[in-house]
């Protein structure tokens, strides 16, 4: 069986799963109902607090693409303008990462924050506690890959109704110019995203870290650096992907892929 077959088996299966779990994350339109998902959630947060520890530095061993995990960091569940994106994967442990990685990405969200106190963002997967294969994906063996879900506008207004139906936000599909399948005045926020990156690069630097890669769909990136903070991203000469499988370029079309790496 090739790579490709596989992934569409898993996420098949996945689908059948998960159906009837993530019927509720249908229902919830608004960002009232994302912030709703947070107070319900606060026993995921308190669960998985005692199990991190803090005062044992995190290891990255290997690569994105093969490697390992010593000390994984939990990420919280939630945060003032941040949710995980999914409760599914945050119990089933595929929520964790480098302690360095945690604090750029948190550190992120506080410059968004005082920024666009309006807007809130989804965090999507990171690793395994102890790193490793986290099927499908090729990376996020060692703790220092993340995903996130772009933001989206609707009518030009912030839309977060495609952020609530955790898993199931796998099998949405955008355009070339990042306008949903089904709903083309729901649009990926270029501008916004493109700012996310930059104010990344900028944590990861005060802590002696870089961006080591973006992953996005190769025909976002004339629209993403077409932007205000797309042309600085150009500038600061942050690496984009050039080349990807049509496997891996279809499935980021609603979320962004960053690979950090020590300076």
């Amino acid at each position: 069986m090739n790579q490709a077959f596989l992934s569409t088996l898993f996420f098949s299966l996945l689908f059948v799963s998960l159906s009837s779990c993530s019927q509720n994350f249908e229902s919830k339109k608004s960002l009232t109902s994302a912030k709703k998902v947070n107070t319900d959630s606060l026993q995921i947060q308190q669960f998985y607090k005692s199990e991190d520890t803090l005062n044992s530095p995190s290891e990255s061993i290997g690569t994105v693409g093969r490697g390992s995990l010593k000390n994984g960091k939990i990420f919280p569940f939630y945060g003032p303008n941040f949710t995980y994106f999914a409760q599914e994967s945050y119990r089933s442990k595929r929520a964790y990462t480098s302690d360095a990685v945690r604090r750029i990405i948190l550190n992120g969200y506080d410059q968004l924050l005082r920024a666009h106190p309006d807007r809130h963002f989804y965090l999507m997967e990171l690793s395994h506690q102890k790193g490793g294969k986290l099927y499908p994906h090729h990376t996020h063996q060692n703790g220092l890959s993340a995903d996130f879900m772009m933001p989206k506008l609707k009518s030009g207004k912030p839309d977060y109704t495609l952020d609530t139906i955790g898993l199931m936000h796998y099998f949405l599909t955008f355009d070339n110019e990042g306008r949903y399948e089904k709903d083309k005045n729901i649009a990926i926020d270029f501008n916004l995203v493109a700012e996310h990156i930059y104010i990344l690069s900028q944590e990861a630097e005060k802590l002696g870290w870089t961006i080591e890669k973006v992953i996005i769909k190769l025909e976002y990136k004339d629209e993403l650096f077409a932007t205000t903070y797309g042309q600085k991203l150009q500038k600061k000469g942050i690496y984009f992907a050039q080349r990807l499988s049509k496997e891996v370029n279809d499935i980021h079309d609603d979320h962004f892929h960053i690979d950090f790496k020590k300076q």
